[in-house]
């Protein structure tokens, strides 16, 4: 049976086997992440409405080829589970990192999360991120 995770505005499924953490405070954003056993991970982070998204999402970006050389950013202008989002690419500790940031608008909020793990894992575990990032967006998510 799968987790459910409702706090902060959102709502979302995710596998059992996978550990939750977030980050809550007074300020925005909130912050919540899902790990794998393995430890590929989803980060989310709910701001209030009326921000820029694609802004929200190219900070997260820059913070990303801040912290690591040599970044490969791939804007994706029609992302398939958002609304504006990247594919990344990098080194780190001599393994190859995928990570994808994406946004979305939810009714009063906006969405901005990030997929990573290493190349081969991340393969294994797309499909996973995708359902989380569908059942965040899904009906159930827009409960207020």
């Amino acid at each position: 049976m799968p987790g459910v995770f409702e706090k902060f505005g959102i709502k979302f499924l995710y596998p059992e086997n996978w550990q939750i953490a977030e980050e809550s405070g007074d300020d925005w954003p909130q912050t919540v992440t899902v790990q794998s056993p393995e430890g590929a991970f989803l980060a989310i982070y709910v701001y209030e409405g009326g921000v820029n998204l694609r802004d929200l999402v190219r900070e997260a970006v820059k913070a990303m080829q801040a912290e690591y050389e040599d970044i490969e950013a791939e804007e994706i202008l029609q992302p398939e589970e958002a609304d504006y989002g990247y594919n990344l690419d990098f080194y780190c500790l001599d393994l190859v990192v995928t990570a994808h940031i994406r946004g979305a608008l939810l009714p009063g909020l906006a969405v901005v999360w990030q997929s990573q793990a290493e190349t081969r894992e991340f393969d294994q575990c797309e499909l996973v991120f995708k359902a989380i990032t569908t059942s965040l967006r899904g009906k159930a998510s827009q409960k207020r």
